[in-house]
């Protein structure tokens, strides 16, 4: 696969440079020194890896899965070849702050960069991107006496790392897990439990796995706290760790089968037994752990790690919406089939079917949600690097509070969207695009896990309107309602674009005032009802706020000497997008106001 149909540079570059001016965070102390030079370069690593290390496996990982004979689990070979290259680049600490050994790269960069990696092969990617985020969490929230050996094996590629939430009772229901983590006596615990859908949780490819575990410690009498207060978490390593920062003897974590997914097939995925007793480190069971931070807080701690994988989730369903995306368009160019209807002749040449209205539209389609969900995705990873690099605290915590906000959308609208862009690239190959000679069909089945991955639809639904659009009174909202208007003041001024200034200010003041009725509800089951749609109309007005706002860079451009055929393309995407979807926000919004109650209120027998 070539790297034109994994990832659009041009776009990735229109995105992170042209519109949202990342080299100019090489103005603020955590980044200077860098340059744009240094950007581009180090995107040029990650797209030769992709196209050379990851893309060539992505078939291989999915017609042979990883292998469990019962002792061990057996990965394609490739897949190891292609992670020791990517830590031996030292992309796997690229973001890590310099005092932890990383290049210190905004996150926007690297997360553009990984991009490339979940276009090319989900599977493989998987296992780098759950390693950032479990060290981007220990940096965050661990002693660093304590997990520096951890953070430092996981830069070079010798250990990999997880995150162990569900359990099979419990699923998204983290209130109800039972894992238990007993106090030694000398600092640490010994584990006890079940931890269910773990990716990447035992393999050969690197030395060690260090689990980030939640469990619960139980009180003087034995007893288990309820609820979520008494979650704590733990890091868990496959192997014991000597003092010399080495892997030795086998820790009490057991392998107790793996899952066979419909896609997303090269990242094994893992039911994990803690403290079954084959294994007993120090002579006794209990896989040995020790805290991170404080007992109970164990939940705040892993939503560092959640978070940013809920925003990588989101990423990889718009990287393969993407890629699905580039090769729908270069098989309508040279597939053809069919005549334009007013030529009658039928010994006249066939054309391409990129001719026919229809295709375009459905090409269209594909490029305003995969687009749009990656300039999404990318927008958010600059609000973390604002997060990370703004001096004054004030405009920090700005972008907190809209980070915050706008995670449940990232990770949800991108999942949701770039699985129904697979779904038209498949309908642009027709009767091919069903057959495994294509790749389009394993793009779709990788992406259908997406809106189930880090929190389902209709969790993340309930966590908007329940949590995020309350926070701080109102906060989050007020703030992104005066982005919002700010865009559409700014397209006020590019005639083109007026009348989607108009429907995009028309759409947020009824997102508003909906938001407002649901809220003044007192019955919360009602209120909390329909969810689902509400963060349908909310994504979308998110998206077309940031397509809306990528126009008005697009159309100063195509106006100047830089005008291109790419800059009116993306035009017409903006143009799709408020002529065939923001007009749907209306319907979704029209079962919230008044809330329809048929799903709530229909008997169980009935179904």
């Amino acid at each position: 696969m070539t790297s034109e149909l994994i990832l659009s540079r041009r776009d990735l570059d229109f995105i992170l440079f042209d519109w949202l001016q990342v080299d100019s965070l090489t103005n603020r102390p955590r980044f200077a020194g860098q340059d744009r030079f240094d950007y581009a370069s180090v995107l040029d690593v990650y797209e030769a890896l992709a196209t050379d290390l990851f893309a060539p496996h992505n078939k291989k990982n999915d017609s042979h899965e990883p292998l469990f004979d019962g002792e061990r689990v057996t990965v394609n070979p490739e897949v190891g070849v292609a992670l020791r290259a990517f830590a031996g680049a030292g992309l796997m600490s690229a973001a890590f702050p310099a005092e932890w050994n990383g290049m210190s790269l905004p996150g926007t960069i690297e997360r553009a960069g990984m991009a490339y990696l979940l276009a090319a092969n989900p599977g493989t990617a998987g296992y780098a991107f759950l390693t950032i985020a479990n060290a981007n969490l220990l940096i965050a929230h661990g002693e660093r006496e304590r997990v520096s050996h951890y953070v430092e094996a996981m830069s070079e590629g010798r250990c990999f790392g997880t995150m162990c939430l569900s359990e099979p009772q419990a699923g998204s229901s983290l209130a109800d897990i039972r894992t238990r983590a007993v106090p030694t006596g000398d600092g640490r615990y010994r584990l006890f439990g079940n931890k269910m859908w773990i990716s990447g949780g035992d393999h050969e490819i690197s030395e060690n796995i260090v689990h980030l575990v939640l469990a619960k410690i139980p009180d003087e009498n034995g007893q288990v706290p309820a609820g979520v207060q008494g979650i704590s978490l733990f890091t868990v390593p496959r192997k014991l760790v000597g003092a010399d920062g080495l892997p030795g003897d086998r820790n009490d974590v057991v392998l107790a089968g793996i899952n066979h997914k419909m896609g997303y097939r090269g990242t094994v995925n893992c039911v994990l037994n803690f403290g079954e007793g084959r294994f007993r480190p120090e002579g006794e069971a209990g896989a040995l752990g020790e805290i991170v931070g404080e007992p109970g807080k164990g939940l705040a701690y892993m939503f560092h790690m959640m978070n940013e994988a809920r925003i990588s989730v989101g990423l990889g369903a718009a990287a393969l919406g993407y890629t699905g995306y580039l090769h729908a368009l270069d098989y309508a160019k040279t597939r053809l089939q069919g005549r334009p209807r007013s030529e009658r002749d039928p010994t006249a040449p066939q054309v391409p079917i990129i001719r026919h209205a229809d295709v375009r539209r459905m090409l269209l389609a594909q490029k305003a949600y995969a687009s749009g969900a990656l300039a999404l995705c990318l927008y958010a990873s600059r609000l973390s690097d604002d997060i990370h690099s703004l001096e004054s605290a004030h405009a920090r915590e700005e972008a907190q509070c809209l980070l915050d906000l706008l995670t449940p959308v990232v990770k949800s609208w991108s999942s949701q969207w770039g699985l129904v862009a697979n779904d038209l690239a498949i309908q642009v190959h027709g009767g091919y695009g069903y057959t495994r000679e294509y790749n389009v069909e394993q793009f779709y089945r990788d992406n259908r896990l997406n809106p189930i991955h880090e929190g389902t639809f209709g969790v993340q639904a309930l966590d908007l309107l329940g949590r995020k659009t309350r926070m701080n009174g109102g906060a989050a909202m007020t703030l992104l309602g005066e982005k919002v208007a700010d865009t559409v003041a700014r397209a006020q001024s590019c005639a083109s674009l007026r009348r989607h200034a108009r429907a995009l200010e028309s759409a947020w003041g009824r997102i508003r005032s909906v938001t407002d009725q649901l809220h003044a509800l007192d019955d919360a089951e009602l209120q909390l009802a329909n969810a689902a749609a509400y963060l349908e109309a909310f994504g979308h007005v998110v998206v077309g706020w940031l397509w809306l706002d990528q126009a008005i860079t697009a159309d100063a451009l195509a106006s100047g000497p830089r005008a291109s055929d790419f800059h009116r393309g993306k035009l017409a995407a903006c143009d799709y997008f408020f002529g065939w979807e923001m007009p749907k926000v209306a319907a979704w919004l029209a079962v919230l106001d008044p809330v329809e109650t048929t799903p709530l209120n229909v008997p169980e027998q009935w179904l």
